[in-house]
């Protein structure tokens, strides 16, 4: 039997920086490339990426624009806390994070897509 000395919950959300936010990061770009091609040939891939940085879309809108991809509830759960995320991020993080993004399709593993 394994166990965990980590709590059963926790407010993954309360720290707006760390390991936290790279994570999801990570997860989401990794998993939205799997409903269409990524680099930028993806109109859908990018009005995501705009309304993940978009600070007036709320958890609830972003829940409902992303709900063809949500097929249970943890999904749901980790959409949301994804989004929180970059809620809680400044200006200028959310600034930067979207001129990674556009470097990303500029670059030469996406230029075919």
């Amino acid at each position: 039997m394994v166990t965990s000395s980590l709590p059963a919950t926790h407010d993954w959300t309360a720290d707006n920086s760390g390991p936290t936010m790279k994570l999801l990061t990570v997860l989401l770009l990794v998993a939205l490339p799997l409903y269409c091609s990524a680099g930028s040939g993806c109109q859908q891939l990018e009005n995501i990426v705009a309304k993940t940085l978009d600070p007036d879309i709320s958890v609830d809108d972003f829940k409902n624009y992303l709900k063809e991809y949500i097929d249970n509830e943890r999904s749901s759960e980790a959409v949301g806390e994804f989004k929180q995320c970059f809620l809680k991020q400044s200006d200028e993080t959310l600034k930067n994070f979207g001129e990674m993004m556009q470097i990303i399709y500029d670059s030469p593993w996406c230029k075919p897509f």
